[in-house]
Formats: C-alpha cells, structure tokens, sequence
C-alpha cells in the first residue's frame, strides 16, 4: 500500500464534475483521485448522494483556494414532492408526517416572499453540522434526535418554474451554508401540505456553471480528463487579482507583507498576486500592504 500511495503524481488545479446521484461527495472525490493518480484532492461543497451537478473538485494547490470557491453563491434547480415529510428531508428517508392536501400554484407563488432575503433556517436532522464534535447525521443514524439552532441565511432568489398536483419544481440562487432540503421541508410546512426534495440539481459554485461541469464517465478518457483540469487561479476569478514582479513575488512566498503602489493599493479586503500569469500569495490588503495568508508553491 506504502508504494502504491508514493506513485501518486503533484497535481494542481480543479476539475468541475458533474456528479452522478447515488454517490456522496467523498466518494466522487476518490474517484478523480485514482483517474488523475493525485496525492491530494478535496471538494468545495457537499452534495448528497441524490443530487447530481455541479462538485468542484480541488488537486494539490488549488485545495488552498477552495474557501474562496465555498463562499461563493450556489444555484440549484430541484424538484419538491407534496404529502409526506421525511427525517432526511428527501426521498431517501423514513415518512414521519402525511398529508392529502395539495398546494396550487398561485398558493406556491404566494408564500415565497418571506423564503427570500436573510432569513433563519433550521438544517436537516441529516447534515453534517457538527454537535459536540459528532456530526448531525451520525447522531441522527444512531437513533438521536441532534438539537440544532436555526441559522441566518441568504436566499437571493426563489422560483416556481413548473407545477404540478403532486410535485413542483423550483430554482434557487443562494449563499453559503443554506439547504434546499430545509427550503422544501419548510414550503410544505407552510403550505399545510408537507414536502421533501425528490430530485436536486446544483447548477452553480461561486466562479463554475454548469456549463463548465464535465461527467465522471468521461474523465475515464485521459484527454477529457487532461482538458477538463482548470489552473489553480480558476477558483479566485471572484476574488481580485493584483500583478507583482518576481522580487515582490520571491517576498510573499516567504510570508512577508509587501507594499502596493499606485492602482493596486486603493482597496482592503482578500486578493491574491499573480507573477507570470502563476498565483504566488492570498491574503488580505491591510493599510495599503498585501498581507499573505497563505502562499502557493507552483512554478512561474
């Protein structure tokens, strides 16, 4: 095993799956993993195993900018069925409340509104929140009942875009930490009819669309999988960029604070430097100083 594992290979970038359901993030993960024989790898968002979209996948380097992917907006496009509740919240879980009642669309339309803006949302049972260092849905499998506090989140936009008597479906704009499973679960509570997510597709992370997404069959295909890995700097198109020299770049390697002038120095907040079109440093520019936070080992 010890020799098999130093064969692996230094890759840097992002693949942009587009994940099949019936597997978990984890395990989409290892898989590009033995395609692209990569030391190491990791996602930047969670999806179930029943959702399919949009996983970006990080290699080597790239993993340091996953944070910055994360924070980023999502969309989704997910399908919502009327009458049953479940304590997953989706299709894959145990019924726990029914109902005969069935919302029409302009009774949709109508409650809306108040899903939209800064609102607070209770997760899932089945989340991976951590509770006392156990995960929420370890507790939840192991016969408890996790106790979780509604957090604040941001649903930019919420649209009914087809319904019908037993099922409608929705796209969703969101920001970090917000879960589609808690938006069905409360619709139908709302509504007086119970519901749960019986399809959901994610469409966007941050800086990729789903346009960008690329099959895990295809990446079976060493030229798809060649083409279809992003540079490092894919996942900071959201974040601004400033141009250094060598010299100032050899400065932020080794973790020191440098000096911006002229166009670059107006703003605070994160940015990374790039030498050589090569991303050197993210951090935070403070009193006009580009602070690295973390530095990138890739050659320019």
């Amino acid at each position: 095993m010890a020799n098999r594992a130093s064969t692996r290979k230094d890759v840097n970038g992002w693949v942009i799956l587009d994940k099949p359901a019936g597997m978990n993030s984890t395990q989409a993960v290892s898989r590009l993993k033995r395609i692209f024989n990569a030391k190491k790898a990791g996602h930047a968002g969670t999806l179930d195993p029943l959702a399919t979209g949009i996983l970006p996948v990080a290699f080597g380097e790239a993993t340091k900018t996953v944070p910055f992917v994360q924070d980023g907006e999502k969309a989704y496009r997910f399908t919502v069925r009327w009458g049953a509740e479940t304590d997953t919240d989706d299709s894959d879980g145990r019924v726990t409340a029914q109902s005969d009642a069935r919302p029409s669309s302009s009774d949709i339309i109508a409650l809306l509104p108040p899903f939209i803006g800064t609102i607070l949302q209770l997760p899932p049972s089945y989340s991976a929140i951590k509770i006392n260092g156990e995960r929420a849905y370890d507790l939840a499998r192991g016969g408890e009942a996790p106790v979780l506090a509604p957090r604040a989140v941001t649903i930019h936009a919420l649209d009914l875009i087809e319904a019908g008597p037993d099922e409608a479906v929705f796209e969703a704009r969101c920001g970090k930490g917000t879960y589609v499973r808690a938006i069905a679960r409360d619709l139908g509570r709302s509504l007086g009819c119970y519901g749960h997510v019986s399809a959901l597709r994610r469409t966007r992370v941050g800086p990729f669309y789903e346009k960008d997404a690329v099959p895990l069959l295809d990446l079976d295909d060493d030229t798809v999988s060649a083409l279809a890995l992003r540079r490092v700097e894919a996942g900071l198109t959201e974040v601004p960029r400033i141009t250094v020299d060598s010299g100032t770049a050899a400065r932020l390697r080794r973790g020191q604070p440098v000096l911006l002038r002229g166009q670059d120095a107006p703003f605070d907040g994160s940015a990374y430097a790039a030498c050589g079109g090569v991303v050197v440093a993210i951090g935070a520019i403070e009193n006009g100083e580009l602070v690295p936070g973390r530095v990138f080992n890739l050659p320019f």
